[in-house]
């Protein structure tokens, strides 16, 4: 299935983080928080939105870190996505 994001979203897919401690503890999955990078799989076109000119800054590929408690999740295919708008976008890991 092919997501196509609209406007200023972008649909983003976490990286997954270690899920053991740097002294080798293992973490159950209720005491990780939410991952905040991710690596961007679609961007909409960006646009005029709320009356203003939105350009399109990240791409397909891109590592980003985002907002903490932003974005909607969802699964498709079995694999879990959060569509961001690209103003919930703090970074873009280089």
């Amino acid at each position: 299935m092919n997501i196509k994001p609209l406007f200023d979203k972008v649909v983003v897919e976490s990286v997954e983080k270690e899920e053991k401690t740097k002294s080798g503890f293992i973490l159950p999955s209720s005491a990780q928080e939410k991952p905040q990078t991710a690596r961007v799989v679609a961007v909409g076109p960006g646009g005029t939105v709320d009356g203003k000119e939105v350009k399109m800054v990240v791409k397909v590929g891109d590592t980003i870190l985002y907002s903490k408690y932003s974005g909607s999740e969802f699964k498709v295919d079995g694999k879990e996505f959060t569509i961001i708008k690209q103003g919930d976008i703090l970074a873009i890991v280089e």
